[in-house]
Formats: C-alpha cells, sequence, structure tokens
C-alpha cells in the first residue's frame, strides 16, 4: 500500500490514519510481527510522527497493537474472551470460580471502598488479592475488600498469612446469605502494582469491573477487578445478559 494523501480528508487525520493502518495490519502483518519504526511509518504515510503515534495508541486502546519494552510494536492476536457471570446467588471462590488466591492484608481502603462499604474512614478491612488467567497469560487481578462484620467469625488461627488467610475470608464470609449484586464497567489507565502483574506497562489501558456483594441489607464486600483492556473482550451472559463479541471479519492476521 502506498502513501496515502490525508489533507482533504475532513476526520483527524490520526484517526483516518488509525483506520488505514488497520487494514495495512489485516492484509500485510501476521500477529506477532513487529512493525517498522515510527520514522519509516511516518514516511510511508505522509505524516508527522504526533499524528503517527496517536494512530498507534488508538490502536493498541483497541487491542489491534502491542507495545513491549526492548520489543517495539507488534501485531497483537485476538482479544481472549473473559466471562464475567451475572449469577446473583455465588460469593466470590464458589465451586466454579476462575480466581486464584494470591494474598491477604488488613488495611484502611480508599476513601470510596470506605464510602460504599460503610465503614469508618480509618477502619481497616481485609483486602484479599486474586488473579486470573486466560489461555495461560495473565488476564485480570482482583482486589476484594471485605470488612470485619462480614466474618466475624474469622480468627488469625483460622487465616495465617498468604493465599491461604485469603482463602479463610472467602471461607467466612460464604456463611453470610447473598441477597445479590450489582456489577459496573469502566475503562482506566492499569496502576503499577496492577501493570506489573498483568505484564503491562504503568498507565496501559485497562477495564475495570466493580462489584457489590448485597448481605443482609448492605454492602458485604466490595471487589474491583482490574482486566486487561488490550486482550481481553467480556461476555456477560447466563441469565438475560449481554455477550459482546469480536467482528468475525476483523482479523489479525
Amino acid at each position: 500500500m502506498g502513501t496515502t494523501q490525508l489533507e482533504s480528508v475532513p476526520e483527524p487525520k490520526y484517526w483516518h490514519l488509525k483506520t488505514v493502518l488497520s487494514e495495512a495490519l489485516d492484509s500485510e502483518f501476521s500477529v506477532g510481527e513487529i512493525l517498522p519504526n515510527e520514522r519509516d511509518l511516518a514516511a510511508r504515510f505522509g505524516v508527522a510522527r504526533a499524528t503517527l503515534r496517536q494512530a498507534l495508541e488508538q490502536l493498541e486502546l483497541e487491542g489491534r497493537l502491542q507495545r513491549r519494552r526492548g520489543v517495539g510494536t507488534t501485531v497483537a492476536p485476538p482479544r481472549v474472551g473473559v466471562a464475567v457471570g451475572t449469577e446473583q446467588h455465588a460469593w466470590p471462590s464458589a465451586a466454579d470460580d476462575v480466581w486464584q488466591a494470591v494474598d491477604c492484608a488488613v488495611a484502611v481502603p480508599p476513601a470510596a471502598v470506605a464510602a460504599a462499604l460503610e465503614t469508618g474512614a480509618d477502619e481497616p478491612v481485609y483486602t484479599v488479592r486474586r488473579s486470573r488467567v486466560s489461555h495461560g497469560q495473565p488476564v485480570a487481578a482482583e482486589l476484594l475488600y471485605i470488612p470485619a462484620s462480614s466474618v466475624p467469625e474469622l480468627s488469625a488461627i483460622d487465616a495465617p498469612s498468604g493465599p491461604a488467610r485469603a482463602r479463610a475470608v472467602l471461607r467466612e464470609l460464604q456463611r453470610l446469605e447473598l441477597e445479590g449484586r450489582e456489577s459496573a464497567v469502566e475503562l482506566g489507565s492499569a496502576r503499577a502494582d496492577d501493570a506489573k502483574e498483568l505484564d503491562r506497562l504503568p498507565g496501559a489501558p485497562v477495564l475495570v469491573v466493580t462489584t457489590r456483594f448485597l448481605a443482609e441489607g448492605r454492602t458485604a464486600a466490595l471487589s474491583a477487578a482490574t482486566y486487561r483492556a488490550d486482550t481481553c473482550r467480556l461476555t456477560f451472559g447466563d441469565s438475560g445478559g449481554v455477550e459482546i463479541h469480536e467482528d468475525p471479519e476483523r482479523r489479525a492476521s
């Protein structure tokens, strides 16, 4: 494909360039292939490097490209479908739960979490960290906030440290009768700790799924699950949910 003239295009140059680059990815490149450097790409398409960077950043956000330190910009594989169930009567760590317990700490949560849990501003809560792997790659990291009032029978003997402590907290949580749960999804940027766990750079685009678990007329636990936006598409199903599938005609190779 030759140089594309963009001067007469009414939409932003980087947006039109993104479309042109996307077509080139489909026709000229394979999954995992490294793209030419920015100077060569900018010269090929007759644009400034700043415009090119905007287009590349948008394609990364959409999951078409992956930028890896020390490697360069490569063509990303198709997104991995990750099911986010809508079952209203299942606590975290239920029999079919795909998350793995990593650690548990007792700490004061962020102000927004404390407000949702209706705990005091300086009241520590159990913070369970969990991870999720799909097709051999990390796709999500979760922080699950549980106030002491939701696990009143938990003792230090039952929960010594690390993954064992996390599992003990989750087992105790299941003693409550779950009344339902509510979830919301929003776009965000990876924090340093999540980025490390997800093998991304800090600031990489992520999808944050926040879930409130309701019991005894209150929020008994709050989950903040961070999914890789560049490799995941979230599927909501089970009972009248919504499934968002990748366009079958859009291929990365």
